[in-house]
């Protein structure tokens, strides 16, 4: 596992997942969130979104976390290890709610700074209906990739998977 992706629902762990392998592993840790936006909750322009991703995936070792729909293509095609925390919904709405609740007002570690946690009802939204438009989108992206797949659908898969690749 040199080039490892890491996707799944907002709220599954794929950032603190990212945070704990990527030493273990010796790879260097990407952020999507951290190219996607700047302080004060400034969407990064597109074409530089593009250029900061391509610079990521270049190189030959890394560990990429986040979905970010319309950049997967190249982090895809590059991977050779695609991590998907496939969690049930409910959990994700929890454990976010947990995160509003401890983080409140202040930056997450894969945010950049000034992006304080915040609640917001229209990314509650999204996360809410993961299932029936995100999930589909994702599906379809990684369907031709399924050969570096590793699907895990529970804390309890994961953890069971981290051990047995001595990753716990």
């Amino acid at each position: 596992m040199n080039r490892v992706l890491i996707i799944g629902p907002c709220g599954s762990g794929k950032s603190t997942l990212a945070r704990e392998l990527a030493p273990r592993m010796g790879l260097p840790l990407v952020h999507m969130d951290q190219l996607g936006w700047q302080a004060g909750w400034v969407e990064t322009e597109k074409a530089e979104l593009n250029a900061r991703l391509a610079e990521a995936v270049a190189g030959e070792r890394w560990l990429i976390e986040g979905n970010y729909g319309s950049t997967l293509a190249p982090r895809l095609a590059r991977a050779d290890t695609v991590i998907y925390l496939d969690f049930p919904i409910r959990l994700c709405l929890w454990r976010l709610v947990k995160r509003i609740v401890t983080l409140r007002g202040q930056s997450r570690p894969d945010m950049p700074e000034g992006c304080p946690e915040r609640f917001d009802a229209a990314f509650f939204w999204y996360v809410m209906n993961w299932n029936t438009g995100p999930r589909v989108r994702t599906e379809a992206h990684i369907a031709p990739y399924a050969d570096k797949v590793i699907r895990l659908t529970s804390p309890s898969a994961l953890a069971e998977w981290r051990k047995a690749n001595n990753l716990a």
